[in-house]
């Protein structure tokens, strides 16, 4: 009875020991992932960056755009306006 104690105490042992060198093993492939990630990460934040100088640009573009078309929109509406008040006055005149 007692060499079996010994010698499950001894599998014991050597499975514990294979463990911890997997777990060992786990650790650095997920330490070695994580610093993977963190470039990933790191990449797409700058092209981020980078795009939201694009969308400025064009947000900026069409700021502009709207602001000119209200002007022309406006200044042919007010055309308009004077000549059907010009068109009302002649025939109230007459």
């Amino acid at each position: 009875m007692e060499d079996i104690s010994i010698v499950l105490q001894v599998v014991t042992y050597i499975f514990t020991i294979a463990l911890l060198i997997i777990g060992i093993i786990i650790g650095i492939k997920v330490i070695g992932l994580s610093d993977k990630v963190d470039k990933l990460l790191d990449d797409l934040q700058d092209k981020a960056t980078t795009l939201n100088g694009a969308f400025n640009v064009v947000n900026k573009f069409s700021t502009g755009m709207d602001l000119v078309s209200s002007k022309i929109i406006n200044t042919i509406t007010s055309l308009i306006s004077k000549i059907i008040k010009k068109k009302e006055d002649e025939d109230e005149n007459e």
